[in-house]
């Protein structure tokens, strides 16, 4: 099927902006009311705007009528209490589907690894309509924590890694990549996540700002990544054993190297 795209994540599938400059309240986070939600790591959400406005965050398919991650629905409440945030999310012009914050308590490079995962952004979008892509902004100060993105989940050689000091903002196809982050800290890491509908509004924001589909990749210590893909593999095949004993035939292995 054939989507209208970002030109400027065609390249790379990313695209880094200018840090946020102004520092936000702290409060415009940390009194949003939060929801559990599965997701990589121990994370809870605050949904700023949902399918219908209500404190959720399930995919908009899976309510009635079901559709895709476009047209969310601002939640009062919420809003009142985050008015910054809720600007930065439609400063790109774009249409926005679900918006929420993250609550990411720290976790080790292996648990990352681990949580890689790809999002059905688009699920239900219809051929000839904007492709959605997520914008991430670093709402903390977490210098040592990272983005991990990988085009081939069990691929360490695809990984790119992004710092995710405050304010650091990320466009990024989250359906192209596995992704994770690796919160290298001792308290919670917050972050803004908003879907955006790719087309001429996103284009035209991101070539004002100065988007750039390059960013340096950091070293990690090779024993640190041989030692998360040891820990991946046996994590996956421990699930795949307790659930084989349920009578539940998961993945495949996957060879190691």
């Amino acid at each position: 099927m054939s989507f209208i795209t970002s030109a400027a994540l065609a390249e790379t599938g990313f695209v880094i902006l200018p840090p946020h400059p102004t520092p936000i309240d702290p409060a415009e986070w940390q009194d949003l009311e939060y929801v559990g939600w599965r997701s990589s790591g121990i994370t809870r959400y605050a949904p700023l705007a949902s399918y219908a406005g209500d404190i959720d965050c399930n995919g908009f398919w899976n309510h009635t009528p079901p559709r895709t991650d476009k047209d969310g629905v601002w939640i009062p409440s919420q809003v009142e209490k985050a008015p910054t945030l809720a600007r930065l999310a439609q400063e790109p012009g774009a249409n926005v589907g679900r918006c929420r914050v993250v609550e990411l308590q720290p976790n080790s490079y292996a648990d990352a690894i681990y949580n890689l995962h790809q999002d059905d952004n688009n699920r239900l979008n219809e051929a000839g309509t904007g492709w959605v892509v997520r914008a991430l902004i670093n709402l903390t100060d977490d210098p040592d924590s990272f983005l991990i993105l990988r085009s081939d989940r069990f691929d360490p050689a695809t990984e790119l890694r992004f710092r995710l000091a405050a304010g650091t903002h990320i466009i990024v196809d989250t359906q192209r990549f596995w992704h994770a982050a690796w919160h290298n800290g001792s308290s919670p890491r917050y972050s803004l996540i908003t879907s955006l509908t790719s087309g001429p509004e996103l284009d035209a924001y991101i070539n004002a700002n100065g988007g750039t589909p390059h960013a340096e990749n950091v070293t990690f210590d090779p024993a640190l990544v041989e030692e998360a893909q040891v820990e991946l593999h046996r994590r996956i095949e421990e699930r795949r054993r307790a659930f084989e004993a349920q009578g539940i035939v998961m993945e495949p292995p996957v060879a190691l190297h």
